[in-house]
């Protein structure tokens, strides 16, 4: 590379085959990354007697730059590579374009040399921000396509900005053309609004004194900023709203790569990752959304520039005119534990939370794989099942077992056992499309029947013991279950038949409204109710079985030898038959809590899908089982995202495993206890 002239810019294409070298000089170099040979030169069209005195970039991912120019002006060029394939052989042709002409636009009217340029390119609109000394030139143009001539023509607009008072260091421009970033002064950001041409405020940096910005650069997307300090610090900064609702620039998050200056930070294409270069010649390489520092390694004697490719798996320093390429072996960064388990503060979000949201449409997607709100959403689901399935599986059983006749028995229990053989996606799809919108246009009559039903059959038991014994002995003993039919039919008849009216007299005619609107509570038509009821359906067979199993082998001795000694048959259930099979008993909630926790399609069809940490009864969740049944067949295999969905998968096995050993340990002690009654 003799008389290439001092480097300002090293650029790897896609296969890492090619590098770009842009010098002061105004020459682009094209050179073979494995040896440094070179492939081709190309002079830069810049107006004869003017240097080049400062280089940009658009964000990481585009290929556009642009040079500012000693006279005032500014040349954006594109550096592409056309991949052909003569005689079966694979080729890669670089080239400079100029996708706005190749003539310079000018910044500055009266012909200053721009100290510092950057630029941003939409499909609307390219803006150009400059600096000489403590003032800004800020350009807009705008390109326009005939549709019958083919002949493009373009606008020129300057967008007037309130002056700065410090030097400048840095200009960067958010790709929505809505802020401008300028870096100034030891340790100063000024923000400007493009839309509104004003100032959004002053912010500092670092709260050192002593120390100062050296290096900066913006994260793939464009909306962080990446800054780094004359003591080896380094860190991120967005917009985002405050406690007032106003957008400010916000630090988020710090590195510490070391105690040298940072000279040069460059980010990565498609992650939300980047490396930096000190003084010292060490290099870092950082993860942003994961707060990782992966790697620092001394890879040069001082200073360089520095090149990263596309796929950020190879890094070119250029220091001491030597070309120094390294191979970055970074599979997985986006993974840490706070990046799972911790509420992280993600781009364009106004605070810290946990989301997930493996995949989007961009390319610049930040990935959240929060693992938090999705074990909560398997908990929540869990706890709104057993909620409803435990009592009423429990007592079922105790009185099936205890109380019920023997012929009565052997038609009711195989009927509720059958209940187990129903596919869940049956239930999933029943909940969805039709007790969803049910429970949604009936809600004051569901939650009617839920609280008057055992109040009804406590009233019904009362009334029946109080009925002539002449009337109460016709019914054979364990028969009276029977009785309870018509009870239950008559009010479920009655609250769901009275919830329009309930919905007029208290609710102002519609309870989701007053939910939403009165009590502030979001209601979301899939809901955490909705996964109860039909969840729980789907649980109460297996606790029932269990439980009534074990109540039922009890032996006879020890409940005639209680009645015998004096004790009430309620005495006798409550302080013997219920201890001995407690074993019994905890085990069947214990499983049908396991059932609860991994089961899929109920969840998967009548919950929303949402992976939000609420609560909120009508709110949805999405659970671990759930969300690998989903997001599995869609996951590149071997990526962050398919890593991350197994381990979602290890943890429901963790957690049913150590519930399992746990719930084994209690009643083993359970067992030894009552083992003598």
């Amino acid at each position: 590379m003799q008389d290439a002239g001092k480097p300002l810019s090293i650029a790897i294409e896609e296969q890492n085959q090619v590098g770009l070298r842009v010098s002061d000089k105004g020459e682009a170099l094209f050179f073979r990354t494995n040896d440094g040979s070179e492939l081709k030169r190309v002079a830069l069209p810049i107006p004869p007697g003017t240097s080049v005195t400062s280089i940009g970039k658009d964000q990481p991912g585009s290929t556009l730059m642009v040079l500012g120019l000693s006279n005032g002006q500014a040349m954006v060029f594109k550096h592409i590579y056309v991949i052909t394939y003569p005689d079966g052989k694979k080729t890669i042709a670089p080239a400079i374009t100029y996708p706005f002409g190749e003539a310079p636009l000018s910044l500055d009217e009266q012909g200053r040399p721009l100290e510092h340029v950057s630029l941003n390119a939409s499909d609307k609109a390219l803006v150009l921000a400059s600096s000489t000394g403590a003032q800004l030139h800020v350009l807009s143009v705008t390109q326009e396509e005939n549709m019958m001539t083919g002949e493009t023509t373009s606008e020129q607009a300057r967008i007037e900005l309130p002056q700065m008072t410090e030097t400048v260091k840095a200009i960067f421009i958010d790709p929505r053309q809505q802020w401008l970033y300028v870096i100034n002064g030891r340790a100063q950001a000024d923000v400007f609004s493009l839309r509104d041409r004003s100032l959004n405020g002053r912010y500092k940096l670092l709260e050192d004194g002593n120390a100062e910005v050296t290096a900066s650069t913006q994260l793939v997307g464009g909306v962080s900023l990446i800054i780094g300090t004359s003591k080896g610090g380094l860190s991120q900064w967005f917009m985002a709203r405050d406690t007032d609702g106003e957008q400010r620039f916000q630090h988020i998050r710090d590195f510490q790569m070391g105690t040298a200056p940072i000279v040069q930070l460059s980010g990565e294409e498609r992650r939300k990752g980047f490396v930096a270069l000190d003084a010292a010649g060490k290099l870092g390489v950082f993860h942003s959304t994961a707060h990782r520092t992966l790697l620092i390694d001394q890879v040069a004697d001082g200073p360089g520039v520095l090149g990263l490719s596309p796929r950020a798996n190879q890094i070119i320093v250029e220091q001491g005119g030597k070309l120094l390429p390294m191979a970055l072996d970074n599979p997985h960064p986006e993974v840490s534990w706070s990046a799972l388990w911790s509420k992280v503060w993600y781009e364009n979000y106004d605070e810290p939370k946990y989301v997930w949201q493996s995949t989007a449409s961009s390319s610049d997607f930040e990935p959240k794989l929060s693992l938090a709100p999705l074990t909560f959403g398997t908990l929540k689901a869990a706890f709104y099942a057993m909620l409803l399935a435990a009592p009423l599986a429990i007592a079922a059983a105790v009185y099936t077992a205890y109380f019920m006749a023997p012929g009565m028995r052997r038609k009711v229990k195989p009927v509720i056992e059958l209940m187990e053989a129903m596919p869940t996606v049956i239930l999933g799809f029943f909940a969805g499309l039709f007790l969803a919108p049910y429970l949604e246009g009936h809600l004051p009559g569901i939650f009617s029947l839920l609280m008057l039903t055992p109040i009804g059959i406590l009233v019904a038991g009362f009334t029946w013991s109080r009925l002539p014994e002449s009337i109460r002995l016709r019914v054979p003993d364990g028969w009276e279950s029977a009785l309870l039919i018509p009870v239950v039919l008559l009010v479920g008849w009655a609250s769901l038949g009275m919830s329009s009216h309930m919905e007029n007299w208290f609710f102002g005619g519609d309870m989701r409204l007053w939910i939403s609107n009165d009590l502030g509570i979001t209601y979301d038509q899939r809901n955490a109710l909705v996964v109860g009821l039909a969840m729980g359906f789907a649980v109460i067979p297996n606790i029932y079985s269990i439980a009534e199993d074990a109540v039922f082998s009890v032996p006879r001795g020890l409940t005639l030898g209680s009645l015998a000694l004096g004790a009430t048959p309620w005495q006798t259930l409550t302080r013997v038959v219920i201890l001995t099979a407690s074993p019994g008993i905890f085990s069947a909630l214990m499983i049908g809590m396991g059932r609860a926790v991994g089961e899929t399609m109920i969840v998967l069809m009548a919950t929303g899908n949402t992976p939000i940490m609420d609560m909120n009864l009508f709110e949805g969740m999405r659970t671990l089982a759930a969300n690998v049944a989903v997001e599995m067949p869609e996951s590149e295999v071997g990526g962050s995202h398919y890593r991350v969905l197994f381990l979602a998968a290890l943890v429901l096995l963790t957690f049913t495993f150590v519930m399992n050993t746990l719930a084994e340990l209690i009643r083993q002690r359970l067992r030894k206890k009552y083992s003598s009654l």
